[in-house]
């Protein structure tokens, strides 16, 4: 439910397109479209241009394939099956439509370019109902409509916690207080990595705009790959679930940063490492919690200090903890990799370390995890019941953070490697979050 209104359900800026009735009329328009030009009375279209079309279709689908998984490779798991059949129903429409269009007059192009474009709408939504990447038209808009709020700064004075209490028990939520925090874009300089990256989202809670004002932890969040740092706020509906969670608990909700951990293309792949690539760990583990702590009036150590991510960004986040514990003392990982990748490990290697090995064991983190032990670490691992790729590696590295004395728990929840599994990851897991860092009992 978007933030931006109370009556979301007689908004058609929120109706849903991953569920109920428009991703299938969708679908029943997109099939009609495509059987409409793929019929003929002509033999000629039977016996020639269909099979070109559609041989031709095939091609340009493996084609696509061998560009994306073999040379470009922005996805290091590789195209989903499902995406790729999705693909090529597409381009087999705008082949069909491309193939009838010589012979038509300008009203029967019309025709074939509209129904071109229905096939391709209704690829486009069987692949956003697998991944969940925009569950609203309003989330697909984000880009142009939504808007963010002042970044609030200065210092006030801090309301004191004694030992033994939980900040929720002794906050007393002031008359006033807003009903939602505040989103703000703002740049997080690489002042010490060199690293550049696209600004940073920054959630502020209600109660951070008290006085007194509650030191609240922060909790730095990293999408997957591809990704942008809008990624939480629009798709994973990060500030709706931090308002709920403050809603129930005086305005309290940890701090959060939500940062695009591989650079300012959201298709790079930073590693999260200190490599040939970037120095991307000095960015995550100084960079980032310097500037929170020094722009924000926050709490600090690393009991207050979280990290959390999906995909590639859980894999991150366990990477940070392992690698940088006198930082990060707890994180998140939402169907994580077992290890860190450009696709291949041979690849990842010799492109990050020019071929050595030891250089990548000594960051790798079940290599970290079997050589080191983390008993003030803790950790969260969460996936989809339906993940089959990713659901093995993450029961993988959870053994591996128990091995090594972490306190550590494993949940499922309903969904696959898609935003659903990611919403809910998050979600479950916050009281579990504030409750690591003494916010709440």
């Amino acid at each position: 439910m978007s933030r931006h209104t109370e009556l979301a359900g007689w908004n058609p800026l929120d109706w849903s397109l991953t569920t109920g009735v428009i991703p299938y009329l969708v679908l029943a328009v997109g099939w009609a479209a495509l059987l409409g030009l793929a019929y003929s009375r002509s033999r000629h279209w039977w016996s020639r241009r269909l099979p070109c079309a559609v041989v031709l279709a095939a091609a340009l689908t493996v084609l696509l394939r061998f560009v994306v998984d073999d040379w470009w490779v922005p996805f290091p798991e590789g195209l989903p099956r499902a995406s790729l059949i999705w693909i090529g129903v597409a381009v087999l429409g705008l082949c069909l439509a491309a193939f009838r269009l010589p012979p038509l007059r300008w009203r029967g192009r019309a025709v074939a370019v509209l129904a071109a474009a229905l096939v391709v709408l209704m690829a486009s939504s069987q692949i956003n109902r697998q991944f969940d990447e925009y569950p609203t038209l309003r989330v697909l808009l984000a880009p142009w409509i939504g808007k963010t709020d002042a970044l609030t700064t200065g210092q006030v004075p801090a309301v004191h916690v004694p030992e033994g209490k939980t900040l929720s028990e002794v906050w007393q939520a002031p008359a006033g207080l807003p009903a939602k925090g505040t989103v703000s874009t703002t740049p997080i300089p690489g002042v010490r990595s060199g690293f550049n990256t696209s600004d940073a989202y920054v959630y502020l809670p209600p109660a951070y705009q008290a006085n007194p004002r509650p030191l609240l932890p922060v909790l730095v969040m990293l999408t997957g790959q591809p990704g942008t740092s809008a990624d939480w706020v629009g798709t994973g509906q990060l500030p709706e679930q931090m308002d709920a969670f403050a809603a129930a608990h005086g305005g309290l909700a940890p701090i959060v940063l939500m940062i695009a951990q591989n650079g300012s293309s959201e298709w790079g792949n930073s590693l999260c490492m200190n490599s040939r690539i970037a120095q991307a760990q000095t960015y995550l583990a100084q960079d980032v919690p310097d500037w929170a702590h020094t722009h924000l009036q926050t709490a600090t150590g690393r009991k207050s200090t979280l990290i959390g991510g999906l995909s590639q960004g859980g894999t991150c986040s366990l990477q940070l903890a392992v690698n940088a514990p006198e930082v990060y003392g707890t994180f998140l990982d939402i169907s994580g990799q077992e290890e860190p990748t450009l696709g291949s490990r041979s690849d990842t290697v010799q492109k990050a370390f020019g071929g050595d090995e030891a250089a990548f064991d000594a960051v790798d983190p079940l290599q970290v995890m079997a050589r080191k032990r983390f008993p003030d670490t803790a950790a969260a691992f969460v996936v989809g019941d339906g993940d089959g790729e990713y659901g093995p590696q993450q029961q993988k590295v959870y053994r591996a953070a128990l091995a090594a004395g972490m306190q550590a728990h494993f949940q499922t929840v309903p969904g696959g490697h898609d935003w659903n599994t990611f919403r809910a990851g998050l979600g479950v897991n916050l009281p579990w979050l504030a409750q690591q860092t003494g916010m709440i009992r």
